[in-house]
């Protein structure tokens, strides 16, 4: 994996916990579901615009290149941060879910293996799509 990616993770896990902090910080009373489930709303945003920017040609929005972009690559960074953040961030709740820590996971190592071969294009669109619930 290049070193910009492994860097564009680090920062982006830092960048969501920072981003949880603040929203704690803005919503005192707030519980800790509530603050997190606010930061899991502006990745859902801010995927589907990644995800929508990386579109190279809209005339074939999900090609079967051997290679992805690096927006793309970019983007699945981004995505592999909040998740990594997310899964630390749910074990630090009250109630521990073992589905969604399965699921976090598998999107983690799937979409890591993506970025370390640099093979998700053809099905990145898809993986936004069907990924973020």
């Amino acid at each position: 994996m290049e070193d910009y990616i492994v860097n564009l993770i680090l920062v982006s896990i830092v960048s969501w916990a920072s981003l949880f902090l603040l929203v704690r910080k803005i919503f005192p009373n707030r519980s800790f579901d509530f603050c997190n489930r606010i930061v899991s709303t502006i990745h859902a945003s801010s995927a589907v615009t990644l995800a929508s920017l990386s579109v190279e040609d809209w005339r074939d929005p999900v090609p079967l290149a051997p290679k992805s972009s690096t927006s793309q690559m970019k983007a699945l960074a981004v995505s592999v941060g909040y998740l990594i953040y997310d899964l630390v961030c749910c074990l630090f709740d009250n109630h521990v879910n073992l589905d969604n820590s399965i699921h976090h996971l598998v999107s983690i190592v799937g979409l890591g293996s993506g970025l370390a071969h640099q093979v998700v294009s053809g099905l990145f669109h898809l993986i936004f799509l069907a990924d973020f619930s």
